[in-house]
């Protein structure tokens, strides 16, 4: 199925999905270059990493933002958003035996507009633009090895899930994206889909 008929079949949450699904399905069906970050407005993808029992969550410290994060980046002009945030996460923690959780939309987890500001990276200034950002759930053990990317991150670790409210320093993010994130992880579909990988026994 393709990611706009993912985000088409998403129920949201709350109001901010709700607005934030529809200006994201207006971008996709309004421009050809919603997949390229030369777009104001484009594609970009998280994932939520939890341990299995949910009490611990994978951050890491975000050079631009200079704050504790969740992972993610841009779709770069590819579609599979699953695959793009799954990569991400190997390539900025190095955790490669996570699982996505399946849930029923496209395993879509949540959906947010985010705003970035302008800033400089690898020495270009880079204009303030909008990520339009589908968010995935995984689940990853602690035990597996972690380190960092430098020109992306200078940290990452494995926190108690709520602490990484505390460890935000965006406040929008913080109250907006991350309490929803966690509180999310009492919902019985969701709890039931990730007991399920536990079950599986496939978490390193």
């Amino acid at each position: 199925m393709a990611i706009e008929d993912d985000i088409a079949a998403y129920e949201p949450a709350n109001e901010q999905e709700e607005i934030d699904k529809q200006v994201i399905l207006s971008v996709l069906g309004t421009r050809e270059n919603a997949f390229s970050r030369e777009a104001l407005a484009h594609m970009a993808c998280s994932i939520w990493v939890v341990s299995p029992d949910c009490a611990q969550t994978l951050l890491v410290f975000h050079n631009i933002y200079g704050s504790w994060s969740w992972i993610g980046g841009h779709a770069d002009g590819d579609r599979d958003l699953a695959a793009v945030a799954l990569r991400e996460l190997q390539e900025e923690t190095g955790v490669s035996h996570a699982r996505m959780v399946t849930l029923p939309a496209g395993n879509i987890y949540s959906l947010e507009v985010l705003t970035v500001d302008g800033h400089e990276k690898r020495g270009k200034y880079v204009g303030s633009h909008l990520h339009l950002n589908v968010t995935y759930l995984a689940v990853a053990s602690p035990d597996e090895p972690i380190r960092i990317k430098p020109d992306e991150n200078s940290g990452a670790k494995w926190v108690p899930t709520e602490d990484a409210i505390a460890l935000s320093t965006e406040p929008w993010i913080r109250e907006r994206i991350y309490r929803k994130l966690i509180d999310k992880l009492d919902d019985p579909v969701v709890r039931a889909a990730i007991e399920e990988i536990g079950s599986q026994k496939t978490i390193r």
